[in-house]
């Protein structure tokens, strides 16, 4: 397995810290092409893309086909978050737990190799691969636009490119998390597919819609900032809707500002990478 030759490659060369990241990180990317996961991610992506180009030009929303960037925000903002989940889900879900699962660290972590350089070396090779899928169906994306519009590509869809990047960062942070927490691939996989497919959405719309607090604690919340930065204006941070028989029954919907979006992504990184390395440091394999 590629734990097993990166640890045969660690004891002989015996690198530092970085190199033995390095190794990990090449011998799980290869991992990523040998098992297909990596081929299977990127057959849904081109799938969306498929579904997308053809229900566009059949159907020439008007949405899509009013300006450049309505294009954008109708391909883009709908779709990209739920591409970056499902990267998560695909290369972070298991990504720890395997170790534990298929026994492969009783091969690597009693040779001279630390724990976080396994870490960290796994996360890396899942936020490349990761990144190839986004760079892939924003590729498509582009290429679409093009045929549409021309070279006119707002520049705000290179911003949520920019803040679909940050938020897939994110995204791997909490999937390692979940992966260090448990020693099953299948619990961990299912947790955060669980979470990032459904409850995250129910939970904030449940919070905003019936309580009428802004759900400034979750990171589909912050997430927000890949679609609404492709409306102009900028969508307002409160709004106030009525449905019912003389308006009687009032939701509130929030929308997350910039600034606030990528505080939110960058402390869901943070936190939930440290505690995921540290779960990792101290959980014991028996």
């Amino acid at each position: 397995m590629a734990q097993s030759i990166s640890a045969t490659a660690v004891v002989g060369k015996r690198p530092t810290s970085i190199g033995q990241v390095g190794i990990i990180m090449k011998y799980t990317f290869l991992d990523y092409f040998r098992s297909r996961r990596f081929f299977i991610l990127l057959f849904i992506a081109l799938l969306i893309s498929a579904i997308l180009t053809g229900v566009i030009g059949y159907y020439r929303p008007a949405s899509f086909m009013a300006s450049s960037l309505g294009f954008y925000a109708g391909w883009w903002g709908m779709s990209a978050t739920f591409v970056v989940a499902l990267s998560g889900i695909f290369f972070g879900g298991d990504a720890i737990s395997g170790e534990f699962q298929n026994k492969t660290g009783y091969f690597t972590l009693p040779n001279p190799v630390r724990r976080s350089s396994v870490y960290v070396g796994k996360w890396l090779a899942a936020f490349i691969a990761a990144t190839a899928i986004l760079a892939i169906f924003a590729a498509i994306t582009v290429i679409n636009g093009v045929f549409y519009f021309g070279a006119n590509v707002p520049y705000q869809f290179g911003e949520s490119i920019l803040f679909s990047w940050f938020y897939l960062m994110a995204v791997l942070g909490f999937t390692f998390f979940f992966s260090s927490l448990f020693k099953s691939g299948s619990y961990s996989i299912l947790v955060t597919a669980i979470l990032f497919l459904f409850a995250f959405t129910l939970i904030e719309t449940l919070v905003s819609s019936l309580a009428h607090i802004e759900p400034w604690f979750l990171l589909s919340y912050g997430s927000q900032i890949i679609g609404n930065v492709l409306t102009v204006p900028y969508p307002a941070h409160e709004v106030l809707s009525s449905f019912g028989p003389g308006g009687g029954t009032t939701f509130t919907s929030f929308n997350v500002g910039i600034l606030e979006g990528l505080v939110i992504i960058a402390v869901y990184f943070i936190v939930t990478a440290v505690l995921g390395l540290v779960l990792f440091e101290r959980k014991e394999f028996n």
